[in-house]
């Protein structure tokens, strides 16, 4: 049988090429337009012991004081802001390292205890702990409505 290609596997890739291409030639004409910031890489996943949602965000050369996070339901607000390493008096042959501010909404598949969220920062990896509500096991009855009609 054969094997389609992933028609967006390089949409990233050429997105990246277009945006030096462009760049380049407003960069030289000083037509440059303002740059809105970057989207970080994140990963989440579900961890039993005990049960909490975990969100890795790579965040390498952020310094921790300028992001922020909130939880708005099943939802976690990530902002912040990269600096950018550009220096004067230097000529840059390749620009990859995306700087400016940020702000990513990550969804949460289950609902979270909020208040009991912590966060950590190491080697440029933010990691979100996020303790799962436990669900509701006691059993309810429900009562039937047994409405006679009238004849």
């Amino acid at each position: 049988m054969p094997r389609h290609p992933d028609l967006f596997a390089n949409f990233e890739r050429m997105r990246r090429e277009m945006d030096e291409l462009f760049g380049d030639v407003f960069d030289r004409t000083r037509l440059a337009p303002r740059r809105h910031g970057f989207s970080p890489s994140v990963d989440v996943f579900y961890a039993d012991d005990p049960p909490r949602a975990v969100v890795h965000a790579e965040l390498a050369g952020i310094d921790p004081d300028e992001l922020s996070l909130e939880i708005e339901g099943r939802e976690l607000v990530l902002a912040g802001h990269r600096k950018a390493a550009r220096a004067e008096g230097r000529v840059y042959q390749q620009l990859e390292i995306e700087h400016g501010p940020f702000r990513r909404v990550i969804p949460l598949g289950a609902d979270v205890v909020a208040d009991a969220a912590r966060a950590t920062y190491h080697d440029g990896i933010l990691k979100v702990e996020l303790p799962l509500i436990p669900p509701d096991r006691r059993t309810l009855s429900v009562p039937i409505d047994t409405q006679q009609r009238s004849g």
